[in-house]
């Protein structure tokens, strides 16, 4: 079997350093690239086409989740994420069939990594099985990916997408809002996460506000032909006059 064309993307140098030098007694591995933060593995990524990229989570410019999000999945390589999380965000990677390295990385680990790309690549069928785990857990994809991973504190928490009512773009990050109005922050596009929730079960308000349907309590008439939407956790949101047209056509039709 040919090489796996491995890309390294982590900001520290020493821990780039440290993962090419294991690499360097695997002899199936090529290194073809490092990057120092997100957007330089994003771009490598689409420049490269590598086999496989060891991902770490936390890194300038995008993290890994961020990186897979931009990536088609015709795109995306076989990705180890590289996490110095603890037993709560490994549990929850393993839920997903992710592959993850925990730093400080062991040599018996990461070659059992590469040992897992190399049957992913030979197996039909493997690869696109792996590829698409990692973009459901990266919250990118398919619109029936059930957890959308986010960051609390010092940990990934995956929240479950029938358990969102509501998220409200402000700026440049999302405020997600839970049927147990548990508030959660990300920095995502709202137009991108709309695609992935899926019309079938996230309705547009406004612009920048999309709505569980599931969790729609009532609409209340307001003035220039708007509604005030009521969600089932108590949560109020105006709708644009467009989108009121629409919550119109599509739901509020006797």
């Amino acid at each position: 079997m040919r090489s796996i064309r491995t890309v390294i993307a982590d900001d520290e140098r020493n821990a780039r350093d440290f993962l090419k030098g294991l690499l360097a007694d695997l002899p199936s591995v090529e290194l073809v690239g490092e990057a120092a933060n997100g957007l330089e593995a994003l771009t490598l990524i689409r420049t490269l086409s590598p086999d496989l990229v060891l991902l770490d989570l936390e890194m300038p410019e995008l993290t890994g989740f961020e990186v897979v999000r931009r990536l088609t999945a015709d795109e995306t390589p076989l990705i180890a994420f590289v996490t110095a999380f603890d037993d709560h965000a490994i549990k929850a990677f393993e839920l997903n069939a992710v592959d993850y390295l925990l730093k400080p990385v062991e040599a018996v680990r990461l070659a059992q990594t590469i040992n897992r790309a190399e049957r992913r690549l030979a197996e039909s069928g493997a690869r696109e099985e792996a590829v698409g785990a990692i973009r459901r857990s990266a919250g990118a994809g398919s619109a029936d990916f059930e957890f959308l991973p986010v960051k609390t504190g010092e940990e990934i928490s995956l929240v479950r997408v029938e358990e969102i009512a509501s998220v409200v773009a402000e700026g440049e990050l999302l405020h997600l809002t839970t049927l147990s109005n548990k508030k959660y922050l990300i920095n995502f596009r709202l137009k991108d996460l709309e695609e992935r929730l899926g019309e079938d079960r996230f309705i547009k308000l406004s612009r920048g506000a999309l709505a569980n349907i599931s969790m729609l309590r009532s609409a209340s008439p307001m003035p220039g032909g708007t509604y005030l939407v009521e969600l089932a956790n108590g949560q109020k949101i105006q709708a644009s006059r467009g989108q009121s047209k629409h919550l119109r056509d599509r739901l509020l039709k006797l």
